[in-house]
């Protein structure tokens, strides 16, 4: 028997050739039915601001803020950096290793006390170079920075290393989080990365999936931080319900530990005796 081509199937095309929506299912009564601690969960979960979806939007305001600052050229030395200098045709500050005093200045031979905080390793070496030009003829000068201290990026959570680490131009996401090691209980696919405003705007948030990262190699958000960066790795939601409880138990873990006391005790006697016995 042929089909009626002219009525409309639910979900196919109906007349005037739009598409017609199924009828969504009433939601059955087992999917009503949500324990209260889960949905405390999920409530807690959706509090710390990971479920959202990073938009092309925000994407690409972390993109281009990194435009102008893309290498360890730009970075701007303060205290309390240490820079090396090599000058082969002025012995007196070649080799030269010197961290920045917390006024800016650097004290060098032959040429004093030299101010050098908020420039780059290049626009050191062009000042020294002018300054040398007084008793040598084209002095050559390079300067490099040694040790990276005065600037830092943050990572908090759940990490085997967390804290503030020294920035160095050319730290991306991905080599942060490999330094930092998350942990077993690290939700990767919602680690966030937070920048603070410049001036009077908002702080840009920008949340990562570092498992499809790794797993399809798309560097797409494996982005150059900046000075200042937050990353936070938080946990998973089993994680988390666990910290909770934790934290609710903690008032009592006093009167646990005076409780089990006495039994360690006397275990731990009656393993000495047991030795002492043995030995005689």
């Amino acid at each position: 028997m042929l089909r009626d081509q002219s009525a409309p199937t639910p979900g196919r095309t109906g007349p005037a050739g739009r598409r017609q929506a199924c009828p969504a299912r009433p939601p059955s009564r087992r999917g009503r039915a949500v324990p209260g601690l889960v949905s405390l969960m999920l409530l807690g979960l959706a509090g710390a601001g990971g479920c959202a979806a990073p938009n092309h939007e925000r994407v690409t305001a972390f993109l281009r803020s990194h435009e102008a600052v893309v290498a360890t050229a730009s970075y701007l030395v303060y205290p309390p950096d240490v820079i090396a200098i090599r000058a082969p045709g002025a012995a007196e500050i070649d080799g030269t290793v010197q961290q920045l005093r917390p006024d800016g200045k650097v004290a060098l031979q032959l040429l004093g006390e030299v101010y050098v905080a908020g420039m780059t390793a290049e626009q050191i070496a062009a000042k020294l170079r002018r300054l040398l030009a007084r008793y040598y003829v084209d002095p050559e000068v390079v300067v490099q920075v040694a040790e990276y201290r005065s600037q830092a990026y943050y990572v908090f959570g759940e990490v085997a290393r967390p804290g503030p680490v020294p920035y160095t131009g050319r730290d991306t996401l991905l080599r942060a989080l490999a330094l930092a090691q998350p942990t077993l209980l690290a939700w990767r696919s919602k680690i966030r990365v937070v920048r603070p405003p410049k001036g009077e705007g908002e702080s840009e948030v920008l949340v990562v999936d570092l498992d499809r990262m790794v797993r399809t190699g798309d560097p797409e958000h494996n982005i150059l931080l900046q000075p200042g960066d937050i990353i936070e790795v938080p946990p998973t939601p089993l994680a988390w319900l666990g910290h909770r409880v934790r934290e609710l138990l903690y008032p009592f873990s006093p009167a646990l530990h005076a409780y089990a006391m006495p039994a360690r005790t006397i275990q731990a006697t009656r393993v000495y005796q047991g030795d002492r016995d043995h030995d005689d």
